[in-house]
């Protein structure tokens, strides 16, 4: 098995004149790993993808892909991709669309009539293999889609708010798709503003700012690590507060009310039996799971232009 990763770049940057889309994009995605790629509207995501795909140069750094340069065409062979927002040629029925473009990806017709009826399977169309892309719904094209990011087998798949347009059942099958394609040893580099399907999807995920990469780790990590603690206790002093800073971070104190984010729960009951012991009545300790919504909110704030 290659050492190499699926993608790995270094100070990858990318202007516009004077506007500056990508600053300095330095991050590195393991093979076989599903990946996400969060940050909010105008941080340079798109952006960032394009140029991982070869359609947009950088203007410095560097990039790799299933260890070659970026820049390297044959390569392009083994990636697959679902742009948010595609084009279809709406007069081609879903078996012609997936034919046309598997020539293009130097298929032979018979490996495209192969393939295809297993694409439209997966996807949940192998009923309407004959209908024209024109009478398809905004799922079902996102549906056909994702069976043209498949096509060729990919080592790596670029999706792009692949569960847009979808229903509960949609974004559930390509939940599926995903788990089964890193089953196969497929990399999937997943950009979507569905945090809660980032959340359940992908093994690791960046967050970006700014074209920046801030903050990268694995998810579980990431949820599990945080966990916020609210206190409410009569008698609460500077000095109480000051010693809760030995188990917890982030504490904040608003009269009876007590706020602070712990590394796991194993030490509340240390904080609970800490407190009263200081003099304070504990009126309640709640623990609450953190979001990965509410880690977004933290890690990349809330401000950012329309991408």
């Amino acid at each position: 098995m290659t050492s190499s990763p699926a993608i790995e770049t270094s100070a990858l940057r990318k202007e516009y004149g004077p506007k500056v889309a990508v600053a300095e994009l330095t991050m590195r995605v393991e093979r076989g790993e599903i990946f996400g790629f969060l940050g909010p509207n105008g941080a340079g995501k798109t952006t960032a993808v394009k140029m991982l795909l070869g359609l947009s140069l950088p203007t410095s750094g560097s990039a790799q892909i299933l260890g070659h340069p970026g820049s390297d065409r044959s390569v392009r062979r083994k990636v697959g991709f679902l742009p948010e927002h595609f084009r279809f040629y709406d007069w081609l029925t879903a078996s012609e669309l997936l034919l046309y473009h598997g020539r293009l990806l130097g298929m032979s017709a018979a490996e495209c009539r192969q393939q295809t009826p297993g694409l439209l399977d997966l996807v949940g169309l192998r009923r309407h293999a004959d209908a024209r892309l024109k009478t398809f719904s905004k799922g079902m094209l996102q549906r056909i889609g994702l069976a043209h990011a498949l096509l060729n087998e990919p080592e790596l798949v670029f999706l792009d708010e692949p569960t847009s347009g979808l229903d509960p059942i949609g974004r559930r099958m390509v939940r599926d798709i995903i788990h089964d394609l890193r089953a196969k040893g497929t990399t999937v580099f997943l950009n979507s503003h569905l945090l809660s399907e980032v959340e359940v999807t992908c093994d690791r995920a960046a967050f970006i700012k700014q074209g920046v990469v801030v903050r990268t780790a694995e998810l579980r990590h990431l949820v599990a690590g945080h966990t916020v603690v609210e206190v409410r206790a009569g008698g609460v002093t500077p000095a109480l507060i000051e010693g809760l800073n030995r188990w917890a971070s982030d504490v904040r104190a608003d009269g009876e009310r007590i706020q602070m984010a712990v590394e796991d729960e194993e030490s509340l009951p240390a904080i609970a039996a800490w407190i009263v012991a200081q003099g304070a009545r504990l009126y309640a300790l709640e623990p609450k799971r953190v979001s990965l919504e509410d880690l977004f909110l933290e890690i990349v704030g809330t401000s950012g232009d329309t991408e």
